[in-house]
């Protein structure tokens, strides 16, 4: 951008300085204003081709700028799937510790309920002794 300005700058003076010169007395005739017409059109064509390079210039480093947001934001598009899944690895874990802990309690309160029952039942079979 700074180039296709720097460019247009140039090219105003260098209009500015063909349109202030001052035209000699003679330079009225024909073949001199063909002279001067011709300069002059070389003047624009200079002018025109330095301001398309300048654009193309800055569409080149726009391209470039544009292909590096996008290599960075897949990058950083990786990072995060990568820790998403980490963090999701790491929560099934926890949920397999807690069902399976929650299954280790279940059979405890089981075997605690299986051995009061069985010491109820084995109270109520033996007869009380009698004095």
């Amino acid at each position: 951008m700074k180039k296709t300005i720097a460019t247009l700058i140039a090219g105003l003076f260098a209009t500015a300085a063909f349109a202030q010169a001052p035209a000699p007395a003679a330079a009225t005739t024909p073949a001199a204003a063909k002279v001067e017409a011709k300069q002059e059109k070389q003047a624009a064509k200079a002018e025109v081709k330095e301001t398309k390079a300048a654009a193309k210039a800055d569409v080149k480093e726009a391209k470039h700028t544009a292909k590096a947001d996008v290599k960075e934001a897949k990058v950083d598009a990786k990072a995060e799937v990568k820790e998403a899944k980490a963090d999701a690895k790491e929560t099934k874990k926890e949920a397999k510790a807690e069902v399976k802990e929650a299954k280790a309690d279940a059979k405890h309160a089981k075997a605690e309920k299986k051995a009061e029952l069985k010491a109820t039942t084995v109270a109520a079979a033996t007869p009380a002794p009698t004095k």
